[in-house]
């Protein structure tokens, strides 16, 4: 049986200087048939009998990933988390996590110039020209079917080209970064896709709180650089909004007028008929439902909490959309919004606010958006399992 412990709280999707102790031999069931990874096998990591789930994550710079990852990889990451080899200064300057069964590959490692190249072009990293997509499908290709990679490294300290790694195949591989779903040819090769949207409201409200309030920069200035990034975000990472089979939407709150964005409305957008994939829904699927749960089984105070549910179009394609506008006072008692959702995706009864509380000093715990993401991470588990026929052991407190 394959166990997936919980991570540690230090994954992040910069380098960091995290010793990383070496993969393990993991065990799974299948079958009724126990094996080790570590001995023998007739089956090959990446054949058709043992599938690699490659799982592409598409979003903005700053928009929180490094917290989604963490809840992604919570329910299967096994005991060894950190940077490949152990990260500087303990090897190299690397953006790839592992662990004992899934690796996190940064796409900013396919940039096709470095910092100095690009002000050359005078073209954006977030321009599809200023990208290796021939180089990035050939190696997602391979390393999917089994194959281990040398993969560039794009240094984000002082935005060099570095000297590749090697990338050994696990059973889940994770691409996170601006363009996982632009390429046609990488996008056919994911078993899912995630996009997390966050509005420009959100996204000036946020980044007025980092780089004014803690960095000492103008508003003005925090105004220029998000229009200066538009053109190119709504050109090249936008659209693949359409192609994603799950996108989390962070909106301003309709509560209360808040530009402060203390308060967000959180959408998750389910699109239907997506293989190894049943959205989750509220009370009775199908419906549309409004329901406000604050009272003696939800504390919540000012302004409350409201939860959406219904069908709707999204880019022209069937969706189920379950939305969250408000936030939780009390973590513990989520179990009581958790009692009225289905197909969650949990192994028992509890285990979704379980797994809030393990990240509960994370940014969003509180809110739609760690709300989402972590029902996210356990519908990606499930996924797994439904495409390896393997069984991941729910890890209790």
């Amino acid at each position: 049986m394959a166990k997936f412990s919980a991570i540690v709280a230090a994954l992040c999707l910069a380098p960091a200087a995290v010793a990383f102790s070496g993969l393990r031999a993991s065990t799974w069931t299948t079958k009724g048939r126990t094996s080790s990874k570590a001995s023998t096998l007739s089956m090959k990591l990446g054949d058709k009998d043992d599938p690699i789930v490659l799982i592409g994550v598409a979003a903005d710079s700053g928009c929180g990933k490094s917290t989604f990852m963490r809840r992604l990889v919570q329910n299967f990451g096994g005991g060894n988390v950190g940077p490949l080899g152990g990260g500087f200064p303990e090897s190299w300057e690397t953006n790839t996590l592992v662990s004992d069964d899934v690796t996190v590959i940064c796409l900013d490692d396919y940039h096709l110039n470095d910092r100095a190249g690009r002000k050359v072009t005078g073209l954006t990293a977030l321009d599809a020209a200023e990208n290796n997509f021939d180089l990035m499908y050939e190696q997602l290709a391979a390393l999917k079917s089994g194959s281990e990679i040398s993969k560039p490294i794009y240094n984000h300290v002082n935005g060099t080209l570095d000297t590749p790694e090697t990338i050994v195949p696990t059973p889940i591989v994770i691409i996170e970064g601006l363009h996982p779903m632009y390429d046609k040819r990488v996008r056919e090769l994911l078993d899912f896709s995630i996009y997390l949207d966050i509005s420009d409201e959100i996204k000036f409200a946020w980044k007025i709180q980092r780089d004014m309030v803690e960095r000492g920069h103008s508003k003005e200035s925090i105004l220029a650089s998000i229009e200066a990034r538009k053109p190119d975000f709504d050109a090249f990472v936008g659209p693949q909004r359409a192609d994603s089979d799950l996108v989390i939407s962070v909106l301003p709150t309709e509560l209360v007028d808040d530009p402060e964005a203390k308060t967000l409305r959180v959408k998750l957008i389910q699109r239907e008929g997506v293989d190894n994939f049943d959205p989750v829904y509220l009370f009775d699927e199908g419906s549309t439902i409004e329901w406000i749960p604050c009272g003696k089984k939800l504390t919540c105070s000012y302004p409350g909490i409201k939860f959406k549910y219904g069908p709707d179009t999204y880019f022209d394609k069937e969706v189920s959309v379950l939305e969250m506008d408000g936030k939780f006072d009390n973590l513990q008692e989520l179990i009581y919004v958790e009692s009225h959702l289905s197909n969650t995706g949990s192994k028992f009864y509890g285990e979704l606010t379980q797994q809030m509380l393990k990240l509960s000093d994370s940014p969003g715990s509180d809110n739609g958006t760690g709300f989402f993401q972590t029902l996210s991470a356990l519908k990606l588990r499930e996924i797994y399992e439904k495409i390896t026929k393997k069984t991941v052991e729910a890890s209790k407190l």
